[in-house]
């Protein structure tokens, strides 16, 4: 499994997060694998096999060639069918309302089509010249030069949504919204409908994802650090609630998730960022 991640375009690096490639020769094999919230938005193109994503237990549709994947409130599966190659655009959880009309919360928890999203004719162009690229760093090229031409016409989010993210992300989610906001606590409503619109979840939901990803890299790591000592980093109240939160998001306790071959993915993806 080869994962890697690329940095963006000074001009974009306040909305996309970074892009990302996955490459597995076969992965018709591979058990089925657990996709977990991260706060960000995503556009995939699949350039390999089709991917499958399970809605039940036992029944699946197959993953567009080329969509966003909106918000995600809970953990779902998804399975190779053979070779896995994989393009995507992470963006910051307000990145991606830059770039469309369409409320971010109704794209949360499924995958929607590009063609959908953008006018039909540029949405074929990019697919195109994404599949037909050589090189990540051209496909890189393409998806940039889309999306720069759309920021051209559109208006940047405001900025204490930015700075209300970004200081989530600083602490690690640790930090409470009522010592983000400090004198600023009559926005609070303001704010909570900007983060409804353009970003899908509410401030509080972001900030607890976030600190669950921060755990996660701590678990990854080879440290060798015990489950409560997670916990006290991550402040979280006890280990009780750091183990509550977690199976919140991902369905499973912390010490399932160390030993489940389903999360096999989940683990390269959040394992470095």
């Amino acid at each position: 499994m080869n994962y890697e991640t690329f940095q963006p375009h000074p001009d974009l690096e306040a909305i996309v997060k970074c892009y990302w490639t996955l490459e597995v020769p076969d992965g018709s094999q591979a058990p089925k694998q657990r996709i977990l919230p991260d706060g960000c938005i995503e556009m995939c193109f699949i350039l390999g096999d089709d991917i499958k994503r399970f809605i039940s237990e036992t029944e699946f549709i197959l993953q567009p060639k080329a969509f966003i994947i909106g918000q995600i409130t809970a953990p779902y599966f998804v399975q190779p069918t053979g070779y896995v190659n994989s393009f995507a655009v992470r963006f910051y959880p307000y990145g991606f309302a830059n770039f469309i009309q369409t409320p971010i919360k109704d794209l949360a928890d499924k995958d929607t089509p590009l063609s959908q999203i953008f006018q039909t004719d540029l949405a074929s162009k990019l697919i195109q010249e994404v599949e037909n690229a050589s090189s990540t760093q051209e496909r890189i090229a393409a998806v940039e030069k889309f999306l720069l031409d759309l920021l051209a016409s559109s208006s940047i989010q405001d900025e204490i949504l930015k700075s209300t993210t970004n200081a989530l992300y600083n602490t690690q989610g640790k930090a409470s919204i009522h010592s983000i906001l400090k004198e600023e606590l009559s926005k609070r409503r303001k704010l909570e409908r900007s983060f409804s619109k353009s970003v899908g979840i509410s401030p509080k939901q972001l900030g607890r994802v976030i600190r669950l990803q921060a755990a996660l890299r701590l678990m990854l790591n080879p440290k060798g650090q015990t489950l409560t000592q997670i916990a006290y980093e991550s402040e979280y109240y006890d280990q009780a609630h750091f183990i509550k939160d977690f199976k919140d998001f991902t369905g499973v306790n912390p010490k399932e998730y160390l030993s489940d071959d389903q999360m096999m993915l989940s683990s390269v993806l959040y394992s470095k960022d």
